[in-house]
């Protein structure tokens, strides 16, 4: 006994987003918008209007490019591409931050086993309760660091180069954008990625123009806050320790186009997890007289420490002087 599907409207998997109207036959010329309001079916004058199936997926027909009924296998191929989509779909929203943008690709945890750090070399350690509660300390956890919050600064939720940062309390009418605000000093913390730098002398020295781009320059949609980096000029480039590391800095002092111009910084050192892995943290300080004065960079660094040492590590005030 053969089975025939009766007319109506079915997926049209040659124009995606479409159905077309199977008259029990063939196909004929007639679509409409996937999932759109029923029309008046064609049928041949004389006959009564044919059945219209509910929408499902069809037993046989296969799209107009299949030449007609095309049997399960047609079925068990759509069925197929529907489960590849709902696994894409997943795996795009596990890709998403919470604001769909600048959020770094998270893979995800086994239950059996947990994922490893940046450098493969185990888990980020887990902060102690002080650490997380103290409103004087940023905890860098996927890096397993913590930096000294100052006098008269602030935690930041901001999303700048994917990094945990803090910014001074009070802030200001950007000199270059009166309708944005801009802080007097910031400092933000990342793991170091799409590099070739394999130190972290190479790796401060090749950050420092990005940093003063990204601080005092345009911005990525075109904003220039302070009226564009006209100038710079090396104020230090040395070796430091940092939690125990050899790590290392360079400071450019630089000139805007608009207001006092600042002072930005790179600092480079490896991470406290693994041993491949460096870490970057970028410092910016305006050079106007309300602004931190320069040398507080130099006390967060000496203040940086390790999640869970228990030394504390926050700084005097470097608040605005």
């Amino acid at each position: 006994m053969s089975m025939t599907t009766p007319p109506g409207w079915y997926a049209d998997h040659g124009v995606p987003g479409t159905e077309r109207w199977w008259d029990g036959t063939g196909w004929t010329a007639h679509t409409r918008p996937l999932g759109g309001a029923a029309a008046p079916a064609p049928y041949q004058q004389g006959h009564q209007p044919p059945y219209q199936q509910p929408r499902t997926m069809p037993l046989t027909p296969s799209g107009p490019t299949g030449g007609g009924p095309g049997g399960r296998g047609r079925l068990v191929a759509a069925v197929a591409a529907g489960l590849v989509l709902v696994v894409a779909i997943v795996a795009g929203v596990t890709l998403l931050g919470d604001d769909g943008t600048k959020a770094e690709p998270v893979s995800a945890e086994s239950d059996d086993e947990p994922a490893p750090g940046p450098t493969g070399g185990g888990e980020s350690p887990t902060p102690t309760p002080e650490e997380s509660a103290d409103p004087d300390v940023l905890v860098d956890q996927l890096n397993g660091i913590t930096l000294p919050i100052p006098d008269d600064w602030e935690k930041s939720d901001s999303l700048v180069d994917r990094s945990v940062t803090m910014t001074t309390v009070d802030d200001y009418e950007c000199p270059g954008q009166t309708n944005r605000y801009c802080h007097y000093a910031r400092v933000m913390s990342f793991t170091a990625t799409q590099t070739d730098a394999d130190s972290p002398e190479a790796l401060a020295k090749e950050d420092i123009q990005d940093a003063s781009d990204a601080l005092y320059d345009e911005d990525s949609i075109g904003n220039a806050p302070y009226g564009n980096v006209t100038s710079h000029t090396v104020v230090k480039s040395e070796a430091v320790s940092v939690t125990g590391r050899p790590g290392y800095l360079v400071r450019w002092k630089v000139t805007t186009g608009k207001g006092a111009g600042g002072y930005v910084q790179s600092l480079a050192f490896p991470s406290a997890i693994g041993a491949g892995s460096l870490v970057i943290v970028r410092f910016a300080f305006d050079a106007g007289p309300k602004a931190p004065p320069v040398g507080g960079m130099d006390t967060i660094t000496k203040g940086i420490r390790t999640i869970g040492d228990g030394t504390g590590g926050v700084g005097s005030s470097i608040g605005p002087s």
